[in-house]
C-alpha cells in the first residue's frame, strides 16, 4: 500500500450520514479501541517524553549535579548583541522556500516552520513572506498615504499624523489563498512547512479604516474601496463595502459586505515593534479573515469607488477555477481550517508510549468552535480541548492526550467554526471544485504514522 495515496475502505451509511451532518458536526466523542487516543497517567507521560525513571543515575558519586561547561565561563554582556537573536542551537528554525515553485525568488512565497514554532503568535522573523516584487525598504520621513475618491475631503497622511489616531489593536492571522495549493492533485511535500506554510499570526497595531473614513467623509454612494502598495508591482486589491456588487451587479455574499471592513486597520506595528520590511514597512493595509493578498504592503494609497477595480491580481490570479470550467470571483474569506504541528513529517516519533497531539486551526469567519481529531483516518473522532484564548479571525491552539500503541496510525483533525462551517473532507472539496483551482483548499490533512515512528503526507479520497 503506497503511503501517498491510501485509500480506506468507508462504510456507506456512515457516509451518508457524513455528508448529511457535515454543517451540524459530529459532537460525539466515539469510544476508541487500542492505539487510539486516551488519557495517559503522569508517570507514562514523563517516560515517553524521555525522563529517567531514577534521577540518581545522573549524580556524581557525592550525590550532586555534575559541573557543566557553561557553569565554568562568564557569558557575554548584555549588549553585546543589541538586537537579541534566537540561540545558535535554533538555527535550523527558519523560513523556507519551494526551489522549484516559482521562477526566481522576487516574486515569490516563503513558509513558516510550524513544526518548530508553539504558541499562536508567529515570531516576526519566521512569518511567511509573499512578494511580487522583492521586499523593498520605503523611508517613513517620505512615505505618504493618500486617501481620496468618493469622499468628502481628501487627505495625504505622513506616517507621524496615521500614529496620532486612536490605536486599533488586533492579533488575527494572514493566510496566503494559495496555502495548500501544491496538494490539490495528490501530495507534494512530505512537510507541515510546505503544506501549511503560507499563513502566520500576529498582534497588529494600527489606525482602524472606520477613522480614516471618518476623517476624510466617505461619501454613501462608495460601495468598495482598493489599496495599492508602493513596491514595484503596484499591487492593487478591491475590498468590499456595504452595498458592494461585482462588475456584473451581482451583490456580495451579505457577511462580506457587512462584516469585514469593520475590522481592517491601516497596521504600522506587529509584534510589538515596527513591520518588519518583508512584512509592508512602515504601513500596510491589514484586513482580518480574509486572503493575504488583500492585505496590500507598503500602502500608499485608498481609494474609495462604487465598483471593484478588477485589476490584474483580481482576474489573472486569485479566482477559483470550478469543476465546470468556470471560475469564481471575489471568494475573499480564508473558511475554517486545521492542521495537526505534533505529530508531523518533520519530527520522527520518539517510540510508542504518551504524547499529546497538538494542532492549529483558525476561520475567516470568526472564532473556532470545536475541533475533533481522529487516529484511525476518520471512522472514529474525539473533541480536542481548545487552548486559550479563543479569539476571533486568529489562530486557535488544539490538544489532545495519546497513547500510541506503535502500529501505524491515520491521524488528522476536523475544525468548525461559531458560524456552523465544518472543514470539508478532500473528498468534499473535489467533488464540488474538482482539481483545476490553485486557491482556498482548506480540506482535512492526514498524517500517516508509521509503526517505525516515521510520519509521512497522505491524502484519504474515499472519504
Amino acid at each position: 500500500m503506497s503511503d501517498k495515496n491510501i485509500t480506506v475502505p468507508v462504510n456507506i451509511d456512515e457516509q451518508a450520514e457524513a455528508n448529511q451532518t457535515r454543517r451540524a458536526f459530529l459532537r460525539k466523542s466515539v469510544a476508541v479501541a487500542s492505539g487510539a487516543v486516551v488519557a495517559a497517567s503522569a508517570a507514562a507521560q514523563a517516560v515517553a517524553a524521555g525522563g529517567q525513571a531514577n534521577a540518581d543515575t545522573f549524580l556524581t558519586a557525592s550525590g550532586d549535579l555534575p559541573i557543566v561547561a557553561t557553569s565554568k565561563i562568564l557569558g557575554r554582556g548584555v549588549v553585546s548583541v543589541p538586537y537579541g537573536l534566537p540561540s545558535k542551537y535554533e538555527a535550523s528554525v527558519v523560513r523556507r522556500n519551494v526551489e522549484w515553485l516559482t521562477p526566481d525568488t522576487i516574486a515569490s512565497i516563503s513558509f513558516t516552520p510550524w513544526q518548530d514554532v508553539e504558541g499562536i503568535i508567529t515570531p516576526s522573523g519566521l512569518h511567511f513572506e509573499r512578494t511580487h516584487a522583492g521586499t523593498v525598504d520605503v523611508d517613513p520621513k517620505t512615505h505618504r498615504l493618500v486617501v481620496h475618491g468618493l469622499v468628502e475631503r481628501p487627505m495625504i497622511f505622513t506616517i507621524e499624523d496615521l500614529k496620532r489616531f486612536p490605536q486599533k489593536v488586533g492579533t488575527w492571522f494572514l493566510e496566503c489563498p494559495a496555502n495548500g495549493a501544491m496538494e490539490w492533485n495528490g501530495v507534494q511535500m512530505d512537510s507541515v512547512q510546505f503544506t501549511h506554510g503560507m499563513m502566520s499570526c500576529s498582534e497588529w497595531v494600527g489606525v482602524s479604516l472606520l477613522d480614516i473614513m471618518k476623517a476624510v467623509g466617505v461619501k454613501k454612494e462608495a460601495t468598495w474601496f482598493y489599496g495599492e502598495g508602493g513596491d514595484g508591482s503596484g499591487l492593487q486589491r478591491s475590498v468590499p463595502l456595504p452595498g458592494a456588487k461585482d462588475q456584473f451587479g451581482k451583490p456580495l455574499p451579505e457577511f462580506d459586505t457587512t462584516t469585514i471592513y469593520k475590522d481592517i486597520i491601516v497596521a504600522y506595528a506587529q509584534n510589538g515593534e515596527a513591520l518588519r520590511p518583508e512584512n509592508g514597512y512602515p504601513i500596510r493595509l491589514l484586513v482580518p479573515g480574509c486572503e493575504a493578498n488583500m492585505s496590500v504592503k507598503y500602502l500608499r494609497r485608498i481609494k474609495f469607488v462604487d465598483k471593484p477595480l478588477v485589476t490584474y491580481q483580481e482576474t489573472r490570479h486569485y479566482t477559483d477555477g470550478m469543476k465546470d470550467g468556470r471560475f469564481r470571483q471575489y471568494t475573499l474569506v480564508n473558511e475554517a481550517n486545521s492542521v495537526v504541528t505534533f505529530p508531523v513529517p518533520d519530527k520522527k516519533m520518539a517510540g510508542k508510549g504518551s504524547y499529546e497531539i497538538r494542532g492549529l486551526a483558525w476561520s475567516g469567519r470568526g472564532k473556532i468552535k470545536a475541533v475533533d481529531v481522529s487516529v484511525d483516518g476518520g471512522k472514529t473522532w474525539t473533541e480536542a480541548k481548545l487552548v486559550e484564548p479563543v479569539m476571533s479571525k486568529c489562530f486557535t491552539r488544539f490538544t489532545l492526550p495519546w497513547e500510541w500503541d506503535g502500529k501505524d496510525a491515520l491521524v488528522m483533525s476536523r475544525a468548525m467554526d461559531e458560524t456552523g462551517y465544518v472543514q470539508p473532507t478532500l473528498k468534499q472539496l473535489i467533488d464540488e471544485r474538482g482539481t483545476s483551482g490553485i486557491y482556498h483548499k482548506n480540506s482535512i490533512q492526514t498524517w500517516k504514522v508509521n509503526a517505525n515512528g516515521e510520519v509521512h503526507n497522505v491524502q484519504l479520497r474515499s472519504l
